[in-house]
């Protein structure tokens, strides 16, 4: 049974992130490049803030601090990526047999370092509850909620989509200026990272269901900055 709930779980979490990246991703050797180099920065921005929350030892036993910290330093790296990557693109385009679309298409090393951030961030969130989740037990047998597995892999999945999303819109704000767009995503990352805070009174239904209101929210709006229109999207459901 509990082999069973760590497979479950592994594929509501990054089942969607694995198809997402085998039909969109895995056939060019450039954009495999990005999604990981944009894995490594999210790396260093986990390294960084922990460092940060090691160092300030009267707030360590802050959520709010740890959590606002790691989200700050997430946008300066996501920041970085942006810049490294719009200072590479000529060079990209020299190497990839797909220049054409990223010359057509500037969302797509977006589309790409934010998948790359997302899945990186739901593997260090979740490979230790998965682990857990294989047994000898399992949660809600005597203490804890047995929400608690399916809730995390749902929380997971929700900040991989976010992340893609989020780097969509954070690359266009730069690239138009737009501080709007910039703003939504500070605030939104913001907002859904302490929204996850309530599952320490283990009432998830407070998290899951702003969260994915959010994920609705941040998708169409990145869809919509692709040039996605209600047209196109009424044309993919009939598909």
């Amino acid at each position: 049974m509990t082999v069973m709930e760590f497979f479950g779980c592994t594929f509501l979490a990054f089942g969607a992130p694995f198809a997402m990246f085998l039909f969109t991703i895995a056939q060019d050797p450039v954009r495999i490049i990005i999604l990981i180099a944009a894995a490594f920065f999210w790396l260093l921005s986990l390294l960084l803030s922990s460092i940060i929350w090691f160092a300030m030892v009267p707030l360590r036993q802050y959520l709010v601090f740890g959590a606002l910290c790691s989200v700050i330093l997430q946008e300066i790296f996501r920041f970085i990526i942006y810049r490294i990557l719009r200072k590479a693109e000529i060079g990209l385009m020299k190497i990839t047999d797909d220049h054409a679309t990223l010359i057509d298409n500037k969302h797509i090393l977006a589309y790409v370092s934010g998948l790359g951030f997302g899945i990186i961030s739901g593997a260090f969130s979740l490979a230790n509850i998965l682990a857990d989740a294989v047994g000898p037990g399992t949660v809600g047998l005597t203490t804890g909620n047995e929400m608690f597995f399916l809730s995390s892999s749902a929380t997971t999945l929700c900040f991989i989509l976010l992340h893609t999303f989020w780097s969509v819109l954070f690359f266009n704000g730069f690239d138009n200026e737009n501080t709007v767009q910039i703003g939504y995503v500070l605030l939104s990352h913001l907002l859904a990272t302490s929204l996850t805070l309530c599952n320490r009174y283990q009432i998830y239904s407070a998290t899951l269901v702003p969260l994915y209101a959010i994920v609705a929210v941040t998708g169409l709006y990145a869809f919509k900055i692709v040039g996605g229109s209600f047209a196109s999207f009424k044309s993919c459901l009939i598909l």
